[in-house]
């Protein structure tokens, strides 16, 4: 028993060590939700964004389902926490990921329909996979190390287009479930749409810490396009929030907080 105790606290230790940046992620995560959903809605997201991607991850390691076939390599198990041959810090990464671009898309659309605010935030959560994989698969060269790869490689950076409508997919199915559960509603989202930012910022910090030109100038023009047209439709979205805000007001309008 204190064996099995002392194993899973190394292991524990091992997967903070390796992957302090995710699990600063996953802190900035908390401290957001709970600020803007609450605890339950924070902790069910985590766990059902987790779960989600778990699943997508073993399949895909297998049938190539949802994200097109890949492999990890292990190279790291018994030095951190994996669940089946499945990282736990990539998986659980899902969670934040998700929540930020939650953020982001009910940043821009207020209470426009529940349906639109989760296709436009999936949307959005996979364009943050334009950096993120291409940069994972060269993860030998900086910190995260080779932790997996694509035995046919990619027409992306190495990376097959089928991971990126996998994203899509699992991205949909993650604030899809919780918005059917939960709702669209809740506090501020500036610190969520904070993490949205810092984490594409992170990716091309070490996009470029590579030296990988083409990489880092086609990841930048693909989120500044993103960026002016979710401004746009943002822009569009805020007169009918206010004059619907103003109507029941009686007239006086006001301001929303998200």
């Amino acid at each position: 028993m204190t064996d099995d105790i002392a194993q899973w606290a190394s292991l524990v230790w091992g997967t903070l060590r390796l992957r302090p940046y995710v699990f600063a992620f996953l802190a900035a995560f908390f401290i957001a939700a709970v600020r803007d959903l609450g605890v339950r809605r924070s902790l069910a997201l985590c766990l059902w964004g987790w779960s989600v991607a778990f699943v997508a991850e073993f399949a895909s390691t297998r049938i190539g389902i949802p994200f097109g076939l890949y492999h990890y390599t292990e190279t790291t198990a018994g030095q951190e926490i994996y669940v089946a041959n499945v990282p736990f810090f990539d998986s659980i990464s899902f969670a934040f990921l998700a929540y930020a671009a939650l953020c982001l898309s009910r940043r821009a659309l207020g209470d426009r329909p529940a349906a639109f605010v989760v296709v436009v935030a999936g949307f959005y959560m996979m364009l943050l996979d334009v950096v993120i994989d291409p940069l994972a698969v060269r993860g030998d060269r900086w910190f995260l190390g080779h932790v997996f790869y694509y035995p046919s490689g990619g027409i992306y950076f190495g990376v097959p287009l089928s991971n990126f409508a996998g994203w899509a997919i699992v991205g949909w199915t993650i604030i899809g479930g919780y918005v059917w559960a939960a709702g669209t509603r809740g506090g501020s989202t500036t610190l969520g749409v904070a993490i949205y930012w810092g984490i594409l910022l992170f990716n091309l910090a070490m996009t470029l810490w590579m030296g990988e030109w083409l990489l880092l100038a086609t990841g930048m023009l693909v989120h500044s396009v993103a960026f002016l047209l979710l401004y746009g439709i943002g822009a569009i979205s805020a007169p009918q929030r206010l004059r619907r805000a103003s109507a029941a007001d009686g007239g006086v309008p006001r301001v929303s907080s998200r």
